[in-house]
């Protein structure tokens, strides 16, 4: 991001305005990917390298599957408290924020000598990741109009699965080379750089200097600043408030079963494969990374196919449930996973994951087609926090039914729970419209 100055100013004049940048708010969508890639490269680091970590601290099955409740309950509470942060201190300051503390947690990793030091880290882990997607919400109910909300979040959504694909490949070859430690020291290093470019290009539309006449044109005016232009009062909706709307309930409701699975799918592949089919960390290196790409691919042409519904002349409500019903139809792959030889296996692991993207394109797009835009970072947190006690929940009693009866059992349940959730938000999200706050 270049910054030029008219003719008629002297370059280094204190006067000179920088010059704007064409599709700024695409670039936004972009900067948002980049920090979800590295929001999914630091939580995956140690998942691909338990076996590494299990050589000098001895961790069973049990004791991984409570460090990923650790993490997740850390991210739960993070992720309604990160929302209300992110709609109290603004998405600039705030995502700074999230992204420093979690950046230092995942370096401090590296240092650690015992489970309780990785049950710290991991939970300190957690607590800044989950401002991470209610601050990407906020950004995008700010920047973008309806038709292309679902874009911009399946593009900073592919984020999780570019830092995903990455993580086993790049991962694999720190550890062989320099340690298991340097992982946590070189991943965690980026987010501070990301942090930079944030607080040094970023402001709200309504402040963006790089933001050209013709685009703001098309951004939508948040409502709270239309009525304060207007000198209408500003409706305040408190945020117990939201728990009074059953469309808020049927969407906690939903994401607390499919990021369930979700979770799930990403913390134990690698540990799959290393556990039942027998992989070292370089062939898990090898095969891990294709269900991810998957993944990228469903968040892209998810968050693209309901866009192009709308463009077509289909109303936002029936564009959003077709695209939504589309991915719950595949999630059903991951029952077949167990019987498949390991080609197939990874085939089923891919289209599961390409579903749960395709997905989450649209669920998490739903805030900002529901509520205003001050609250929607509070909303996306309560989402998440629902999506992150399923997690809690579904690794705890997952690692229970690995340990006991196999992975099969877990595989099937988290097979059905997106055609349930599916389910539930036609029931109780009877239209995709603003809700009246009033």
């Amino acid at each position: 991001m270049l910054e030029a100055k008219p003719a008629a100013i002297d370059p280094s004049s204190p006067d000179a305005a920088p010059r704007s940048i064409k599709n700024l708010r695409w670039w936004i969508a972009g900067l948002l990917a980049v920090a979800t890639a590295l929001n999914y490269l630091d939580r995956q680091s140690f998942p691909v390298v338990v076996n590494e970590v299990r050589r000098e601290i001895p961790i069973s099955n049990e004791q991984y599957g409570q460090l990923t409740s650790l993490f997740l309950l850390a991210y739960a509470i993070m992720y309604a408290g990160g929302g209300r942060i992110m709609d109290w201190l603004g998405a600039r300051t705030g995502y700074a924020v999230m992204i420093v503390w979690w950046s230092a947690a995942n370096f401090c990793t590296g240092f650690v000598s015992s489970v309780l030091g990785l049950g710290v880290f991991r939970f300190l882990l957690g607590m800044g990741e989950g401002g991470g997607f209610p601050g990407s919400g906020k950004v995008v109910a700010e920047w973008f109009p309806p038709k292309e909300r679902a874009m911009a979040f399946g593009i900073f959504n592919t984020g999780s699965s570019v830092g995903a694909v990455i993580a086993p490949l790049l991962i694999a070859q720190i550890a062989t080379s320099l340690g298991w430690r340097w992982v946590f020291f070189i991943t965690g290093s980026v987010g501070f750089v990301w942090a930079w470019f944030w607080l040094r290009y970023y402001q709200p539309p309504a402040r963006n200097r790089y933001l050209s006449p013709e685009e703001r044109a098309l951004i939508p005016i948040p409502s709270h600043e239309a009525d304060a232009a207007a000198g209408r009062p500003v409706v305040k909706i408190s945020w117990f408030k939201l728990f009074t709307y059953r469309e808020v309930i049927a969407l906690m409701a939903a994401k607390f079963m499919t990021d369930a699975a979700w979770y799930f799918f990403i913390f134990w592949l690698p540990k799959y494969l290393g556990d039942v089919r027998h992989l070292d960390i370089k062939q898990i290196g090898y095969f891990a990374w294709i269900p991810y790409a998957a993944a990228g691919a469903g968040s892209l042409i998810g968050g693209w196919l309901s866009g192009f519904l709308m463009r077509r002349g289909i109303s936002l409500n029936v564009a959003r449930k077709i695209a939504l019903g589309v991915a719950a139809s595949l999630l059903p792959a991951s029952i077949f996973i167990v019987a498949a030889p390991l080609s197939l296996a990874i085939v089923f692991f891919s289209t599961a994951m390409f579903a749960h993207q395709f997905w989450s394109a649209n669920v998490q797009t739903l805030p900002a087609d529901l509520f205003p835009s001050r609250v929607v970072g509070s909303v996306e947190g309560l989402l998440g926090c629902a999506g992150g006690f399923g997690g809690i929940i579904f690794a705890s009693v997952g690692a229970y039914v690995v340990e006991n009866h196999g992975y099969g059992p877990v595989f099937f349940v988290a097979g059905i729970l997106h055609p349930l959730a599916f389910l539930l938000i036609l029931a109780f999200v009877r239209q995709i419209r603003p809700v009246v706050t009033e």
